[in-house]
């Protein structure tokens, strides 16, 4: 962009409003005729872009003229219009209208707006080109000259014939009768009584038109001008003498000018324009209705130079303006004027005319012009005028301001980092200035993980906090001479100097990220998240900077599946595990539209008898080529799609449907639990879906993450919890222990359950404090009436560990695997029948 034009694009652009709310083609350019700002409508019209030339849109006859309209404006005009066409193959006709809502300020923003004509200027060239025809067809030929004789004798010109199409040798009707059958049905009794009153002398009837059948079938008007110039003794016609003129091309004409005109009325009316015409010789001005509104002038009332008109006229105003359209007139040149009235109710209309003095052709002095009511015009000029004084007192300030705002543009508001669009002008400028550097490039992309779960349950200012504090430590482990920027939601990306040395960039990332890993506090919250970083580079310092970027994407996606908290280097492989994740993707959506999620039950037992209590409902997939696929292969994906709520409904259904057949056979499972995300916890629609659902109370448990369980809780999730304790649904925190939650995050919740993760689990038999970390969770839960699942059961001596430490419930592979449906009926009916002996 052009120093001048970004100089008037940080600025309000010349109007204070939006040209996006017009709905003609509309467009804000620099007094040089760069585009500002357009319109959509003006971007449909032509083929221009902001930041260029508005002429490039233009055809190349058409762009002096419109630099010379431009040239007006800069010269005091507010404003001008010229004629115009787009260049290609957009080559519609224009009216161009620029003003300059500032004209006194030449360096003001100016408002171009385009009236479409192309039809109109069609229509005009096709009128000039039938005018020319008819004229050279006027002098080339004469009307056909007709003689009609009481006695039988007929006389038709030459031109006569040739104008309905007839040779010399070819017959013509010979008496009345026959010739009306070549009349137009609807003209033919209106002829006969026409030629009736023209035999009888009525002057008005000595000329008429009608429709006349020509000799190739179609029909032709014809004007007849005649009239009786001989009556016998008893006053009789006794010669009728007249010409006939083609008159076909005037009446298409005349039928084309009222359409044009009914067009320029409405056209008139859009515009709410008042047009006057004065003569000041007969000293009576004629105004048409709209003038009248304007000015209040009554209807049926003369309005007489010298009268009406001046008395309306603003007191202040009035010498000045009577002065200087008197000047005008002397000099018989077109002028503008801006002027005041008073309204009958007393305020002041401030009015702008567009007046042209000229002599007719009887010597009259006259003047005809355009008025029109700006007053709202005049009150923004007037606070615009109002906010430019008080900007001059300000003048430091406003360089502050808009050096401020030249930052704003390029950096991110929360972080002061480069933003996105200031990333890609610096790929831009790397690319350009490739020759001119001999070292590489690296870039490290760069992606926050568990960002998300702090923003959902500590809330944005958390997650603000956050953001902040990983811009730090950019700032703190690049040079000077590096580039970072943050390019949207926890995104970051670095560029730096590369010499070859993955050893090097290596460091960096690993530097990062083990500080991105340190807890942070926020209003007494521990937070933490990691970061995972994809690295691209190249030696060679013309390769593409933005390939390089998109190379650094497929290498972060690589690092994050490969479990976050990690760097990877962009390898030809990463790029075909991308592919893959996407095919993943792909098929999961595949799988959830051909019923392919199913749920898998691990049962749960009471720890003193070992009596099944319930079980978990897990999601699996039953893949139709790799068969049944767990959780760790699909959830990720899962959450990249936004499926994962999709995946917790599909169990929760099924679930209640396997549960509903067991009890019809007499099988009874006491419970089940589900997962339930983060997201669908959230979601306003969970109560209304759950109550449509046939959930028995004390039936179903949902389990949550401990960490989408803390202190500070959404109002969603909240009101969501509230919804679930009303439908007797039961509340469990899944991998209590490896979280974020307090007792007071407990007390808040009021779960029913405890799950216990498998990682305080799993050494409780080799370790004293395992067993007393998980002791002090039982009673602490115990105290809160909360009852405690212990996960990851894998021998009988963690089983009976657990008994004694006063566990309620036991689940784990070493007491029952997950299963499908069918084998989970056999199972209880197994022990239905060892029960019954």
């Amino acid at each position: 962009m052009r120093p001048d034009v970004a100089a008037l694009a940080a600025s309000p652009r010349g109007g204070g409003f939006d040209i996006d709310t017009l709905p003609s083609p509309a467009a804000w350019v620099s007094p040089d005729g760069f585009v500002l700002a357009l319109n959509p409508a003006m971007r449909d019209c032509l083929d221009i872009e902001t930041g260029r030339p508005f002429s490039d849109g233009l055809r190349s006859e058409d762009v002096g003229a419109f630099d010379l309209a431009l040239k007006r404006l800069t010269l005091g005009n507010p404003s001008a219009s010229v004629e115009v066409r787009g260049s290609g193959e957009r080559q519609s006709a224009f009216i161009a209208s620029l003003a300059q809502p500032q004209h006194n300020d030449p360096t003001c923003a100016i408002l171009l707006q385009l009236i479409e004509i192309t039809r109109l200027r069609q229509s005009f060239d096709a009128l000039a080109e039938r005018e020319s025809r008819w004229n050279h067809a006027l002098v080339g030929s004469a009307s056909g000259v007709w003689d009609q004789r009481n006695n039988g004798d007929m006389y038709y010109s030459d031109v006569w014939r040739s104008i309905r199409g007839l040779g010399p040798d070819d017959p013509i009707a010979q008496n009345m009768e026959d010739w009306l059958k070549l009349i137009h049905p609807q003209d033919r009794e209106r002829v006969r009584h026409s030629i009736e009153r023209q035999n009888e002398g009525d002057p008005d009837y000595t000329t008429f038109q009608y429709r006349e059948m020509h000799k190739d079938g179609h029909y032709i008007w014809i004007e007849c001008r005649g009239a009786c110039v001989e009556r016998d003794e008893d006053g009789q016609p006794a010669r009728i003498v007249g010409t006939d003129t083609d008159v076909t091309a005037r009446k298409a004409q005349e039928a084309w000018l009222e359409g044009l005109s009914r067009r320029l009325k409405l056209a008139v009316d859009i515009s709410r324009i008042g047009i006057y015409e004065t003569d000041y010789d007969i000293g009576v001005s004629e105004w048409d209705h709209r003038m009248r509104e304007i000015f209040e002038a009554p209807l049926d009332e003369d309005v007489r130079v010298g009268d009406f008109w001046e008395r309306k006229l603003h007191p202040d105003d009035r010498e000045r303006t009577l002065a200087y359209v008197e000047a005008k007139m002397a000099e018989l040149k077109p002028f503008t004027d801006d002027y005041r009235i008073i309204a009958s109710d007393g305020s002041t209309r401030y009015i702008r005319a567009n007046n042209l003095p000229y002599v007719d052709n009887d010597r009259h002095l006259k003047m005809i012009g355009v008025n029109w009511d700006v007053t709202e015009d005049q009150r923004l000029r007037q606070e615009l005028e109002r906010q430019k004084a008080l900007a001059e007192t300000r003048n430091a300030e406003l360089d502050q301001i808009r050096i401020d705002a030249e930052y704003s543009a390029l950096h991110d508001y929360l972080t002061a980092l480069p933003n996105r669009r200031y990333l890609e002008a610096r790929l831009d400028e790397l690319r350009q200035s490739a020759s001119a550097h001999s070292r590489g490039i690296a870039v490290l992309h760069i992606d926050l993980d568990r960002f998300k779960q702090i923003n959902d349950t500590l809330g944005h200012g958390a997650g603000d906090a956050m953001l902040k504090h990983a811009a730090r430590i950019l700032r703190d482990n690049i040079r000077p001479t590096d580039f970072a920027a943050r390019i949207g939601g926890d995104e970051f990306v670095v560029l730096l100097d590369y010499d070859g040395e993955n050893g090097v960039l290596s460091a960096i990332a690993e530097r990062i990220i083990a500080e991105m890993r340190q807890p942070v506090w926020h209003n007494g919250q521990e937070c933490r998240f990691g970061a995972s970083i994809g690295i691209a580079c190249s030696v060679d310092r013309s390769s593409d900077p933005r390939a390089l970027l998109q190379n650094a994407d497929i290498a972060l996606y690589n690092a994050k599946n490969q479990g976050r908290n990690r760097h990877e280097f962009y390898t030809q492989s990463s790029g075909r595990l991308l592919a893959d994740a996407r095919r993943l993707s792909s098929e999961l959506l595949r799988a959830l539209e051909n019923d392919e999620i199913i749920p898998f039950y691990q049962l749960q037992f009471e720890a003193r008898t070992r009596q099944i209590s319930g079980a978990e409902c897990l999601a699996r997939w039953r893949h139709p080529t790799h068969g049944i696929l767990g959780p760790e292969r699909f959830l990720a994906a899962a959450e990249e799609c936004g499926v994962l709520a999709q995946i917790d409904q599909i169990i929760l259904e099924k679930s209640l449907a396997d549960v509903a057949a067991w009890r019809e056979e007499g099988l009874d499972l006491p419970k089940i639990s589900v997962n339930v995300s983060a997201r669908r916890l959230m979601d306003p629609n969970l109560a209304s879906g759950l109550a449509a659902l046939d959930i028995k109370p004390g039936q179903v448990s949902f389990e949550l993450l401990e960490s989408v369980f803390l202190d500070r809780q959404d109002a969603a999730v909240m009101t969501n919890l509230e919804t679930l304790r009303r439908l007797s649904i039961d509340i469990e925190i899944d991998d209590f222990g490896t979280g974020h939650a307090s007792i007071v995050g407990l007390l808040n919740l009021k779960p029913s359950t405890l799950k216990i993760d498998r990682q305080l689990i799993e050494n409780i038999p080799k370790s004293q404090e395992q067993r007393i970390l998980v002791m002090s969770i039982i009673q602490i839960a115990r105290s809160l009436k909360i009852k405690v699942t212990a996960e990851g059961v894998e021998t009988e001596e963690h089983a009976r560990i657990l008994k004694r430490l006063g566990c309620d419930v036991l689940q784990g592979y070493g007491l029952a695997r997950p299963l499908d449906a069918t084998a989970i009926a056999e199972l209880l009916r197994a022990r239905k029948k060892a029960a019954a002996t």
